[in-house]
């Protein structure tokens, strides 16, 4: 493990990436939430409250997109830990200008699940954007971001609007 603050902790003695070595640290109970917003058109907005796509219910299969992503964040991420999830949920709100999507994910373990809010957010957005394309190319994403971590040596954290 990182022994200093200032040394950089995904990298060994001669600068090759590696996976942090988290077996000293304490397991602890870990949460973290993320966001992600998708920005489309008034028409295409209409449509998902109608619930008129042509692909079928987007929100629904967004929403387990983002989980499935969650669940993989490792396979995703080079040097994320694989991680025993006991929760991981995706929700989705409509808005006026688009579609508000935030991630819960949490677990008991030696790291955080960060990554795997973040992962979940960020795929349910692309999976959204996917299921939409056919009737606006125009679609945005973002920002997509943290906004809470609880648990660990630096305890909680909240985004501060």
């Amino acid at each position: 493990m990182a022994s200093e603050k200032n040394e950089l902790t995904h990298l060994d003695s001669e600068g090759h990436a590696r996976m942090v070595d988290v077996s000293g640290k304490v397991e602890t109970l870990r949460v973290a939430r993320a966001e992600a917003f998708v920005e489309m058109s008034a028409s295409t907005v209409k449509l998902l409250r109608e619930k008129a796509m042509p692909k079928g219910d987007p929100l629904e299969v967004a929403r387990i997109a983002g989980i499935q992503a969650g669940k993989k964040t490792s396979e995703l991420i080079p040097l994320c830990h694989p991680l025993p999830l006991s929760h991981l949920d995706v929700s989705i709100e409509i808005t006026e200008s688009g579609a508000h999507i935030e991630s819960t994910a949490r677990t008991k373990a030696e790291t955080g699940v960060e990554m795997e809010a973040l992962t979940a957010a960020s795929v349910a957005a692309l999976t959204l954007y996917d299921m939409c394309k056919a009737v606006e190319k125009g679609i945005s994403i973002g920002p997509v971001r943290l906004l809470e971590k609880s648990g660990g040596k630096s305890g909680h954290w909240v985004r501060k609007v």
